[in-house]
């Protein structure tokens, strides 16, 4: 009955756990109390136009309701989301997905087997055939011990350990949630965030607490660059951003896991068919139709027809995504846009562009499913309840990495928009958290999603969600960056393809001390102070690049070198490259540097890696350079 249906708010939190409710709560209200000087009006206003624009056309809901999963479905289900259904005795399976194993850190290793002992008790329960244990699969024989008995005879001592943090943590201050503004801080992504956790609480550490007086008063963060540069997304092949979905969500369950969060996941749900081009298409339909036109459109042609316009005429309009146009009009463009757009007839100039934006949020609310997914749509709405700045951010890393690549292209997009108004903010009177507030009710109300919000929590969600939208916008650039630590495991996953381990522990955390133990080996003998390595250009030059490497040469280096060089030394150039004068900064050219093959499928390198440090990861790469796909060709 409508009464039991779950709508976005109630759904979208992460329930803490028992021991951990006082912190979590008291945070939060510390949150809701800072922000009480940051109007919400232009929220509750929002949500009173969708709920006129669904009522004018007696809108039905798209999704299917969302139904209560059994005991061990829910598990079931997410170890096939992280590429463990081998462990389900699902013995059809490709059995290459255990090689998953071989990356996990010891957090993340604790989150996969304890969901497979929660699974592994349900199936007991309800008196199915029993699952294959870990160990049979690990191949080890002889004791019969379940998993469950085996859990409370010999207890991990990691579990252990999490349990007498959780329960110690009620005594703890975890109330801060912006450290520090106007100043930098450190934003480590060369360690898993689940394990920078553990140790945080191994170490009874205690925030300092802080209440937030400014609404923009947000801390900057700066992403340390390693001896390996940083990775955005974008520069990973398609090959290997396919495996990153599942690390990243091991990697967010560990980390929910260590604050004492359950990571709560919608079913995915059934779409409607639509008659409809446009609005109200599933995305991934819509690209299709797009790219038939015009080959690897990675967002859709009317949203970017929709900023574009918006960004033409629109950033400097006061009251800009704020102001409603008219309803009515709204409709009919919406009915032109339909009949006239891909045949190039519809003429944006006479748009008023308060349509403009009001057909934009109609296009993200029109959606068949959530633009942040329905699956994880609970999650993005429940990292409001996480105490500390930092590791809400990490869980909104993790949850975009988690979404299709579709989605998390046209969230970009959008945010990026979002982002240039704010820069308008002295002109159109649109500050971020003005843009914030408007926003949200468009992304976290669904119209297949019912959208009463439980009484007493009206404000409190709101202004979460709202949070979560203006630090998606704020901190878009360090969101969209893939952590050093997943991009190792992305390399561990592509090696152990040629290399089969022996699995025969008992536990996962057994299996990993040996491959860990493996890799200390190989990396003891990786000491070359310096290498002669081929650099390739085989779209420019017919000719290779010799390059002398040592513990300074960078990509920077050897893209300067190759500029220098062009031309000269007799080489025989296949094509005239436009080269770009920009001062001698690498930054400006229109040239990069990619590895390619060896433990990875393709990476577009920041200039400031150390190229003897790639070799010693990956020695048997090739390097080759090609032209930024961003500039025009020249040739």
């Amino acid at each position: 009955s409508p009464s039991t249906r779950h709508c976005p708010w109630k759904m979208n939190q992460l329930p803490p756990k028992s021991p951990v409710a006082s912190p979590v709560s008291e945070s939060t209200n510390s949150r809701v109390e800072a922000l009480d000087n940051l109007s919400m009006d232009s929220f509750w206003l929002e949500v009173e136009n969708i709920k006129q624009s669904a009522e004018a056309e007696q809108e039905e809901c798209s999704l299917a309701d969302v139904k209560t999963q059994e005991e061990g479905d829910a598990e079931a289900e997410w170890l096939q989301d992280a590429g463990l259904s081998e462990l389900l005795g699902d013995t059809d399976k490709d059995k290459d997905n255990l090689v998953l194993l071989s990356t996990l850190t010891r957090t993340q290793a604790a989150a996969v087997q304890r969901r497979l002992d929660t699974y592994s008790r349900s199936r007991r329960r309800r008196n199915k055939q029993p699952v294959r244990h870990v160990r049979d699969i690990f191949g080890v024989a002889g004791s019969q011990d379940t998993t469950a008995e085996k859990e409370e005879s010999s207890p991990d001592p990691l579990w252990h350990n999490l349990r007498t943090s959780n329960t110690q943590r009620k005594t703890q201050d975890y109330s801060c949630t912006v450290r520090n503004p106007g100043k930098e801080e450190v934003f480590n992504m060369d360690v898993a965030y689940s394990e920078q956790a553990a140790v945080l609480l191994k170490g009874s550490f205690l925030s300092e607490s802080r209440k937030l007086k400014d609404g923009n008063a947000l801390t900057r963060f700066k992403i340390p660059k390693g001896r390996l540069g940083v990775t955005r997304i974008g520069d990973l092949s398609a090959q290997d951003m396919k495996k990153i979905p599942t690390l990243a969500l091991i990697e967010l369950t560990a980390l929910c896991d260590i604050l004492g969060f359950e990571l709560k996941r919608n079913k995915a749900a059934k779409l409607k068919t639509t008659e409809k081009r446009l609005f109200g298409v599933p995305l991934n339909t819509l690209l299709e139709n797009d790219q038939k036109l015009l080959p690897n459109t990675k967002v859709p042609l009317l949203l970017q027809a929709l900023l574009s316009c918006l960004e033409k005429r629109g950033l400097e309009t006061e009251g800009i995504l704020r102001v409603s146009g008219s309803q009515t009009r709204i409709k009919s463009l919406e009915q032109k846009l339909e009949r006239d757009f891909y045949s190039g007839l519809f003429c944006w100039d006479e748009v008023h562009q308060n349509d403009v934006s009001g057909l934009l949020k109609r296009f993200i609310r029109e959606l068949p499913a959530p633009l942040l997914t329905a699956e994880y749509l609970p999650a993005f709405a429940a990292v409001q309840n996480i105490p500390d700045l930092k590791q809400r951010l990490q869980a909104l890393n993790l949850l975009i990495l988690i979404l299709p690549e579709s989605n998390r292209n046209t969230l970009k997009a959008l945010l990026e928009f979002l982002s240039k108004v704010v820069a308008r903010e002295n002109n159109n009177k649109m500050n971020l958290w003005n843009v914030s507030t408007v926003m949200a009710p468009n992304l976290f109300m669904h119209k297949g999603l019912p959208n009463k919000i439980p009484e007493g929590k009206e404000k409190q969600l709101a202004e979460g969600a709202a949070d979560v939208v203006r630090m998606m916008i704020h901190y878009q650039d360090l969101l969209w960056t893939v952590s050093s630590f997943l991009v190792a495991q992305v390399r561990k996953l592509n090696e152990s393809n040629n290399k089969r381990y022996q699995f025969c522990d008992k536990r996962i955390k057994n299996l990993l001390r040996r491959i860990h133990a493996d890799k200390d080996k190989v990396e003891k003998n990786q000491g070359e102070p310096s290498k002669i390595v081929k650099v390739h250009a085989s779209l420019l030059l017919k000719d290779s690049l010799e390059v002398h490497l040592n513990n300074a040469t960078r990509v920077a280096d050897v893209l300067r070198q190759f500029q220098k060089n062009l031309g000269q030394n007799g080489w025989n150039i296949v094509n005239t490259v436009n080269l770009l004068k920009c001062n001698n900064s690498t930054e400006c050219t229109n040239l990069l540097l990619y590895e390619v093959g060896g433990n990875i499928g393709e990476h577009c390198l920041d200039p400031d890696t150390y190229l003897l440090d790639l070799y010693h990861i990956n020695p048997h790469a090739e390097w080759i350079i090609k032209q930024n796909p961003s500039y025009p060709r020249m040739f």
